[in-house]
């Protein structure tokens, strides 16, 4: 776990006001079966694997794979630069996330990206501690960090966790 308490603050904030402007349908899924953002940032470690989807030009959605990692409240993923996600997140910053355990978990996330790592133009400020992590993950010579891959953070304006027995999920 890597966020501070202003940070876990904002995500139960976030996961709160997301599961209380959420339709009565989904809230009677959900509302019972959730988990606190101290919980969720235990549980979402590592790398997870995301369904990520993007929009197209014509306003059609994809989907894809993505490896996410759940780092201070935002998902972070990367892709090839030259990937059709690439382009479609550079033209078109929406996007949504699914992480699924089964019928364990499942966190559904919509947003906006921000490039970390911009082919042009300055990374983000946090950028060197996050490819720290990332080469520590994957391994310093898994990429061409400066001009074979490109990262994103996903800004959540929604986000809600379907979780119902969390001791399931947190035991070892």
């Amino acid at each position: 776990m890597r966020e501070t308490s202003a940070e876990l603050d904002e995500l139960q904030s976030l996961l709160d006001a997301s599961l209380s402007r959420s339709t009565a349908h989904l809230r009677s899924i959900v509302a019972e079966r959730t988990i606190t953002a101290g919980q969720l940032t235990g549980i979402l470690t590592g790398m997870c694997t995301l369904a990520l989807s993007t929009v197209t030009a014509k306003g059609e959605p994809r989907i894809s794979g993505v490896d996410g990692h759940f780092l201070h409240g935002r998902w972070h993923f990367g892709t090839a630069r030259g990937a059709a996600k690439a382009r479609h997140l550079a033209a078109r910053p929406a996007a949504s996330v699914a992480h699924l355990r089964g019928e364990d978990l499942g966190v559904f996330t919509h947003g906006t990206v921000e490039i970390l790592n911009p082919e042009r133009g300055e990374p983000a400020a946090d950028w060197p501690e996050l490819l720290a992590y990332f080469q520590d993950f994957y391994g310093h010579d898994a990429f061409d960090w400066d001009t074979e891959v490109v990262y994103y953070r996903l800004h959540p304006h929604w986000m809600t966790v379907y979780a119902p027995d969390v001791a399931k999920l947190t035991a070892t």
